[in-house]
C-alpha cells in the first residue's frame, strides 16, 4: 500500500514523497522522469514492497511537490542536493538509488558524488551524461531523436501545448513510446491533472531549460566540449542498467562504452520495451532489480 506525505528539505523545496514497504527493509529511493510523477513507478510497487523501503519523490517542478519558476533553480546540481537533503530528512546512511529517465540523469550526477551512504545504482534508460552528450554531437540519428529539447525549452512552448490541449499533448507524448490502448482512461486523468495544476508544467519544462547539455541543430558541426575529451570520473558504485531497446528517445547506443565509465557494471537489455519501461513491463525491471540487490545486499 502506498502512503504519501510532504517532506520539507533543508533546501527550501518541500517535496511530495510516496512511500511503500516495510520500514525497517532495504531502502530503495526511486527518481521519476518527464512528463511524470512518483507514479512512475505504480507497477513496481506490488512487485518489491514485501521486502524493500521504498521511497518515490515527485521530483521539485513535479505533481505534488514545490514547482519554482526559474529555470536556473532546475541546475542539476540544485535537484542533487534535493535528493541528499531527503536522504538526511529520512535518516538514511545505507540506500539504493533508481531513476528513470531525468531520474536516471539526477542518479548519475549523484553516484559521481561519492556520497558514502549511495551504495548501489540502478538506471533504466537514463544515459551516462558523457555518452549523451558525445552522441549528440557525434550521432545524427540521436541528435534528430532530441531536438524535442529544442523545442522544449523554446520561450512559451507552454502556451503552445495548452494551446494544443492536455488531450494532445498527451497523446503526442506517448505515442511512439507505447500502446496508448494500454495506458487506462483513470491513469490518463491523472496525468493531466497533475500537469495542469498552475505553474507546474512550466516548472517540468524547466528542467530542460535548466540543464546544461547541449542539443546543436541538424545537420551542424560542433566541436567537443572540454569536459569530453578530459579524463571523466568512474562510477564506483555497483550499478545495474536496464535498457527498454525499443526507446526512440534514447537510442541503445547508450549503452555502448558504459563497461569503461562504471567500475562495476551490469546490463539488462529489454528487447520488447520502449522508454516508459517502469510501467510498460514493471517484471522486467523489478526481476533484475530484485536479483542484483540479493547479490549487493547478501539476501
Amino acid at each position: 500500500m502506498t502512503r504519501s506525505t510532504r517532506i520539507p528539505l533543508s533546501t527550501g523545496i518541500t517535496l511530495n514523497v510516496a512511500t511503500a514497504g516495510p520500514e525497517d527493509g532495504p531502502a530503495i529511493v526511486l527518481l521519476h522522469g518527464f512528463p511524470e510523477s512518483h507514479r512512475t513507478w505504480r507497477g513496481l510497487v506490488p512487485l518489491l514492497e514485501d521486502k524493500y523501503r521504498l521511497i518515490m519523490p515527485d521530483q521539485r517542478g513535479f505533481a505534488g511537490s514545490d514547482a519554482p519558476q526559474d529555470p536556473k533553480d532546475y541546475a542539476t546540481d540544485r535537484i542533487v542536493a534535493d535528493l541528499f537533503a531527503l536522504v538526511d530528512a529520512l535518516g538514511l546512511d545505507d540506500f539504493t538509488l533508481v531513476g528513470h529517465d531525468w531520474g536516471g540523469a539526477v542518479s548519475w550526477a549523484a553516484a559521481l558524488r561519492n556520497d558514502p551512504r549511495l551504495k548501489r545504482l540502478i538506471i533504466v534508460n537514463a544515459p551516462h551524461p558523457l555518452i549523451f552528450q558525445k552522441s549528440l554531437i557525434e550521432d545524427p540519428e540521436q541528435r534528430a531523436a532530441s531536438q524535442y529539447i529544442t523545442a522544449f525549452r523554446a520561450p512559451g512552448f507552454e502556451k503552445a501545448v495548452e494551446a494544443m490541449g492536455w488531450d494532445t499533448f498527451f497523446t503526442k507524448s506517448f505515442t511512439g513510446h507505447v500502446d496508448l490502448a494500454a495506458i487506462p482512461a483513470e491513469e490518463k486523468a491523472e496525468y493531466i491533472a497533475e500537469w495542469s495544476q498552475p505553474g507546474v508544467f512550466t516548472a517540468m519544462l524547466n528542467w530542460y531549460r535548466g540543464a546544461g547539455v547541449m542539443v546543436p541543430p541538424p545537420g551542424v558541426d560542433v566541436p567537443l566540449p572540454d569536459f569530453l575529451v578530459r579524463a571523466f570520473p568512474a562510477v564506483k558504485v555497483p550499478t545495474l542498467v536496464v535498457w527498454g531497446m525499443r526507446d526512440k528517445a534514447l537510442l541503445p547506443l547508450q549503452l555502448d562504452g558504459l563497461d569503461g565509465l562504471i567500475d562495476d557494471l551490469t546490463v539488462e537489455r529489454v528487447p520488447d520495451a520502449g522508454h516508459f519501461l517502469p510501467w510498460e513491463k514493471p517484471k522486467a525491471v523489478a526481476e533484475p532489480l530484485r536479483t542484483f540487490l540479493a547479490s549487493r545486499l547478501g539476501a
